[in-house]
């Protein structure tokens, strides 16, 4: 239960804080200037009123976190530091003398007194409204977009390797209990050189085998047999097997490809990050223009510009933003997609796999430049000329096509999907003649400013990769470095 956390004891010790650290140390100023009393306020419902013994402060719990986005460590190395380390003591709110957390608390804190609040939210907002209090930023300001990528802990099989990987594994823990009526030659054998289809009906025999036998009974076999069925069932829909169930496959660039998540992030020119959100890596970028914009409005902004890359400059963007914000984002003529009709729209361009995704998640394998035509005809005994404008036509495998759940109205048949796109539509005609303006180019050299702090995210407040699994741990980590960020942002304005 929660305790009386006002209360300080006092030591003979504490004189050492003043003599080791100065007035102007970045935790002395952040616990002089900044309530942490909303964490216990936001987390008392995760704790009982009157039962059990006193738990650890939030507050305290949460400035660990804060400790571990500055200085990324495992939580074992962390509470380490902290037991040595006087400046972090001193941050914590202990005494020089006070012991500190097991690092199994932390673990614990994420897991079951952070779940099913929105942190994210919740810390951009505390820190957006205090910079907005003390000045560092103004109400009415224009927003800065990009993603960066996070990558995922978990680590990527091969369909082959990944079944022979477990099938040894479940062979090893057969061994003890081998006996007269059960003997390791009761079991299928596979060749050495099997592909993919021989290790995939080896491994359906060999659970069946095991499952008739009741050896799949003892839990030492049979978790690692549940964990190959799992395995089995992702290689139904995808081509590799991984413990992390949310990250997938994203494009960094051409021919680059990387497996994780994607941080969006929106900043003002003064580097305070007044939005973000994490999705799965293959999300595209465009997609969260707008969800940034209202979440930086609901912060309390007003948002006149909103400035990104190409990728950002869509036509759903641009009508959705009309007469509300203004993007200031240069169209790339591959990203228009004319006046297509009767068939599934929710193709994307992927900026730096410079191809189209489908709403399947794959990514096309090659595009073909076709030229403007001009097609002659006879109307009422007179020739007439008609234009087509030239496309850009993308090409997405067939094979997967086939066993896509999203076939129906999309693939017919053949070797290839096809998909076309004009080069130019008229949607963006409006936004090519504001590029050409001198406020457009004034505007988009903001836009360098991001890059540099998604760098200072990434190298210096962990967020390169996820700690744990799963993307609700890649959304708490990428909270507490975002916060943190923020922080040292609004302390560095102030001197």
């Amino acid at each position: 239960m929660l305790g009386d956390y006002q209360q300080t004891r006092l030591s003979e010790y504490a004189r050492i804080y003043d003599i080791l650290i100065p007035r102007d140390h970045i935790f002395r100023r952040m616990n002089e200037e900044i309530d942490f009393s909303f964490v216990r306020k936001e987390l008392e419902d995760k704790y009982s009123t009157g039962m059990g013994r006193s738990a650890e402060d939030p507050v305290r719990m949460f400035k660990y976190l804060m400790l571990k986005a500055m200085h990324p460590a495992s939580d074992e190395d962390l509470v380490k530091r902290a037991y040595t380390d006087m400046s972090y003591k001193f941050f914590l709110g202990l005494n020089p003398e006070d012991d500190v957390i097991d690092p199994s608390l932390l673990s614990k804190f994420r897991r079951q007194r952070l779940q099913d609040i929105d942190l994210l939210s919740l810390l951009i907002s505390k820190s957006v409204a205090m910079a907005i209090e003390k000045g560092i930023i103004k109400r009415k300001s224009d927003i800065i977009v990009d993603a960066t990528h996070e990558l995922a802990k978990s680590i990527i099989y091969k369909p082959v390797d990944y079944m022979r990987k477990m099938v040894g594994q479940i062979l090893k823990a057969c061994e003890p209990f081998y006996n007269e009526a059960f003997h390791r030659e009761d079991f299928p054998t596979c060749a050495k050189d099997a592909n993919v289809q021989e290790m995939k009906d080896y491994s359906v025999t060999l659970i069946n085998a095991l499952e008739e036998c009741g050896i799949a009974q003892i839990p030492a076999v049979g978790n690692k047999v549940n964990l190959l069925k799992e395995g089995l069932e992702d290689l139904e829909h995808l081509s590799y097997v991984a413990k992390d169930k949310d990250a997938k496959f994203g494009s960094k660039g051409p021919g680059k490809s990387f497996y994780g998540y994607k941080a969006h992030i929106g900043i003002t020119p003064e580097s305070i990050i007044v939005a973000a959100a994490v999705s799965s890596g293959e999300v595209v970028d465009g997609d969260y223009l707008v969800p940034l914009v209202e979440q930086a409005k609901q912060n309390g902004l007003e948002i006149e510009n909103a400035i990104a890359d190409a990728a950002y400059a869509s036509k759903k963007n641009l009508d959705s933003l009309k007469n509300k914000t203004k993007i200031v984002a240069p169209v790339n003529p591959i990203i228009t997609q004319g006046n297509r009709r009767n068939e599934i729209s929710d193709f994307h361009y992927n900026k730096d796999a410079d191809m189209y995704v489908c709403p399947a998640g794959e990514l096309a394998i090659k595009k073909e430049y076709h030229q403007q035509r001009i097609q002659k005809s006879i109307k009422n005994g007179k020739p007439k000329l008609s234009y087509t404008n030239a496309r850009m036509v993308y090409f997405f495998d067939g094979d997967k096509c086939k066993d896509c759940p999203l076939r129906e109205g999309c693939y017919k048949t053949g070797r290839y999907k096809s998909y076309s796109v004009t080069i130019l539509s008229d949607t963006h005609k409006e936004q090519i003649e504001f590029e050409k303006t001198p406020e457009f180019k004034e505007k988009m050299k903001k836009r360098k400013r991001i890059e540099p702090l998604n760098a200072h995210l990434k190298n210096d407040l962990g967020l390169k990769q996820n700690i744990s699994y799963g993307i609700e741990s890649m959304t708490m980590q990428t909270a507490v470095a975002i916060y943190m960020s923020n922080i040292q942002k609004i302390m560095k304005f102030e001197g």
